[in-house]
């Protein structure tokens, strides 16, 4: 594994709680992994035997309907954690949204170092809680408000979320101008929207001048306070 002092997310990612002593010992038990979009790390329903700190790409938590179609239930990017700690099986699965680079690490392991060392289970605390709230935000999202605010909301959240993983982010605002690391039919799907709906609503977007689409992969925000207001 590659010395802890060079990742992209050190400074961001739960181990930032951690002084080097205590780095050098976790980076003992984790493995740097390289994953090609579309590759999967955890599965749903599997007793629950790896966690992992995300350094590059995106990746979504999915679960499966009783018909078969799959539902992206949440987006995890640079810096973040996925895996549940602590016991139990994963209630959803994790999949590369984009090629992705990730720091593994076997979870009774790392159980077992996060007992020992309470500033990261602090850490792991708060960012519980900060996932509880963005949970109860996308609650709001998906049940009040409407497609267009839907979407605006879902742009401005890319817009902070993919910020270069090198650059501190209450130092650096958001990038007006990202790659989407979904297809319209996903963000139909996390949207719950038809895909039909999410292209109105970006070519209304577009319309109205608060973003462009370079291309479809593409979006630059060229009014974010209008778009703010957009999304309600």
């Amino acid at each position: 594994m590659s010395s802890c002092d060079q990742c992209l997310v050190r400074n961001r990612a739960i181990c930032s709680s951690l002084d080097s002593g205590e780095i050098a010992a976790l980076n003992t038990i984790g493995r740097r992994r390289t994953l090609q979009a579309g590759e999967s790390l955890i599965w749903e329903g599997e007793d629950s035997l790896l966690v992992a700190n995300v350094i590059e790409g995106v990746l979504k938590l999915s679960t499966g309907t009783e018909d078969g179609r799959e539902q992206i239930v949440g987006v995890v990017y640079p810096s973040e954690f996925i895996g549940r700690p602590f016991g139990g099986t994963t209630s959803h699965g994790v999949t590369a949204l984009t090629d992705a680079r990730v720091c593994v690490f076997n979870r009774t392991d790392f159980d077992a170092f996060a007992r020992e060392h309470p500033a990261l289970e602090h850490k792991l605390l708060e960012r519980t809680l900060a996932e509880l709230d963005r949970t109860r935000r996308w609650m709001l999202l998906l049940g009040r408000k409407s497609a267009g605010e839907r979407v605006a909301s879902f742009l401005l959240e890319l817009a902070e979320r993919l910020a270069p993983a090198h650059c501190e982010v209450q130092l650096m605002p958001a990038p007006r101008r990202f790659t989407l690391p979904f297809s319209r039919q996903q963000i139909a799907d996390v949207l719950g929207l038809t895909i039909e709906t999410v292209s109105r609503q970006f070519t209304r977007l577009k319309g109205e001048g608060l973003i462009d689409l370079p291309s479809r992969r593409e979006v630059e925000i060229v009014d974010m306070a209008g778009l703010s207001a957009e999304a309600g």
